[in-house]
C-alpha cells in the first residue's frame, strides 16, 4: 500500500534502511561539498562577504517533495547525497552562479524522529534556519522562541477531502460536517481544535485517529472525510491507491479560516540580530529561487525524486505526484505573490488573527504562547525585495 504523508506510521517501524548512499561525489557531507567549490568564481551575490555562514543548513519538515523545490533548486549537479543523514549539500547557488558559500538541506519527519523542526532547531545549533508553521511558532514561543523570514508559500496546502459522489451538494468542511460525516485527522492538530470551536466541526464528529494511509477511508466507502494536502492527495487517490481511484472533493483550511503560513523559514529569535547582514542578501536569493523553480522545475524535481529514493524511509513519491504539485499550487495560489508583485512576506493581519485565534487554544492545551507575545516577534519582512516575484 502506498504511503502518503503518514507520520505517526511511519514512526512505527519504517525506518529501515540507514544505508549510506551518495551522489556524484565520495562521503564526507559538507567537508566533500567544500572541496567541490574550490575552484568556483563568486558570481553576483557573495553571500560569505555578507557573513553567511560557510555552510548554510535548512531544516525541513518533512521529506523531499515539490512544495520544497525551492530550498533543492538551489544546488548543482556537484551536489552530494548523504542518504543516512538523509541531507543533501553543495555550493549554493543564485540564478546558476555560486555565491561563496555551501548549502546543507536536511528532510525532517523520520529523519528527526517527527519531532517539530523548531524543537531540532533549539536541539542543534549548527542549523541555521528552518520551517516552521504560524501556530507552531506561537505554540513554542515561551521556550523556544522562532522569527520566520520567508514564506515559500502564500497559502496553507492543507484540506480536508471527501468524496464527492457520497456528498454531493457538499462544498465545504462546514457543509460536510452539517452532512454528518466523521473527519479523520492526526490528533493534536491545532487547526482542529479552531474548527471544534469555533462550531464548524462538532467534537463527535472530529477522529483524531488518522494514519496517513489510505486504508481507512477506503474502507469506508466514502463515509468518513479525512485529511490531506491539496499539492498531493488528490493526484494519489484519483490516479495511485488502486482500491479508490477516482476523484475527491476538498476544502483548504486555509479557506475554513485557519490562515496560517505553512513552512515558514525561520530562524532562532535570538539569532535573528547576528544573521541580518546574511539574510539581507540571503533571503532575496530564496526568493528568486522559487522563481526560478516554479519557472522550470524539471531538474529539481530530478533531484527531488532521486533523494526520495536515496534516503529510503519508505516515503513513496513519484514524477506524477511531482508535476502535480507543481501544477497544483500554481492553480490554486498555493504559490504566489499574494496582494503585491512580489513574493514570500507575510501579511500582519494574517498573523495576527492566527495569534488571536491560536492563543486561547494553546493556553487551554496547557502550552501557552509566551506572555506579551505580538506578530513583530513572530515574521519580520525586512529582508524580503520588493522587485522579485512571480510572472
Amino acid at each position: 500500500m502506498r504511503i502518503t504523508r503518514s507520520r505517526s506510521l511511519m514512526a512505527a517501524g519504517l525506518l529501515a534502511s540507514t544505508a549510506l548512499v551518495l551522489t556524484g561525489c565520495s562521503a564526507g557531507g559538507t567537508d566533500t561539498a567544500t572541496d567541490a567549490a574550490k575552484d568556483l568564481k563568486i558570481g553576483s551575490v557573495d553571500l560569505a562577504a555578507a557573513g553567511c555562514p560557510a555552510t548554510i543548513t535548512i531544516q525541513t519538515d518533512w521529506n523531499p517533495e515539490a512544495e520544497h523545490g525551492h530550498l533543492y533548486s538551489m544546488f548543482g549537479d556537484d551536489a552530494v547525497v548523504d542518504a543516512g543523514k538523509k541531507s543533501v549539500s553543495g555550493p549554493l547557488y543564485s540564478k546558476g552562479e555560486y555565491t561563496g558559500v555551501n548549502l546543507e538541506v536536511r528532510s525532517g519527519g523520520p529523519a528527526i524522529g517527527f519531532q517539530t523542526v523548531t524543537s531540532q532547531m533549539y536541539t542543534d545549533d549548527s542549523i541555521t534556519l528552518g520551517y516552521a508553521n504560524t501556530d507552531e511558532a506561537i505554540q513554542l514561543s515561551a521556550d523556544m522562541p522562532t522569527t520566520a523570514v520567508f514564506a515559500p508559500l502564500e497559502i496553507n496546502p492543507q484540506m480536508i477531502m471527501w468524496d464527492p459522489k457520497t456528498y454531493p451538494d457538499v462544498k465545504t468542511i462546514a457543509d460536510l460536517a452539517k452532512a454528518g460525516a466523521i473527519i479523520k485527522y492526526f490528533g493534536g492538530a491545532a487547526y482542529m481544535e479552531y474548527l471544534k470551536g469555533a462550531g464548524i466541526v462538532p467534537e463527535a464528529q472530529a477522529d483524531g485517529g488518522y494514519d496517513g494511509t489510505p486504508a481507512n477511508f477506503v474502507t469506508a466507502q466514502g463515509k468518513d472525510a479525512q485529511q490531506g494536502f491539496a499539492s498531493a492527495e488528490p493526484y494519489i487517490y484519483e490516479n495511485e491507491v488502486d482500491a479508490w481511484k477516482k476523484p475527491v472533493a476538498y476544502q483548504l483550511i486555509h479557506d475554513a479560516g485557519y490562515p496560517i503560513y505553512a513552512a515558514a523559514v525561520s530562524v532562532r529569535s535570538a539569532d535573528l540580530e547576528k544573521l541580518s547582514p546574511c539574510l539581507t542578501k540571503l533571503v532575496p536569493v530564496l526568493q528568486q529561487a522559487e522563481v526560478d523553480y516554479f519557472a522550470d522545475p524539471a531538474a529539481t524535481n530530478k533531484l527531488i525524486l532521486d533523494l526520495v529514493d536515496q534516503f529510503d524511509t519508505g516515503w513513496v513519491y513519484d514524477e506524477g505526484v511531482a508535476d502535480y504539485s507543481v501544477d497544483t499550487m500554481k492553480k490554486l495560489g498555493l504559490v504566489s505573490n499574494g496582494d503585491n508583485a512580489y513574493i514570500g512576506d507575510f501579511d500582519e493581519a494574517r498573523v495576527q488573527k492566527v495569534l488571536d485565534i491560536d492563543t486561547p487554544i494553546f493556553t487551554k492545551l496547557g502550552t501557552p504562547p509566551a506572555e506579551g507575545l505580538k506578530t513583530s516577534d513572530l515574521f519580520t519582512n525586512e529582508f524580503i525585495d520588493q522587485t522579485i516575484g512571480l510572472k
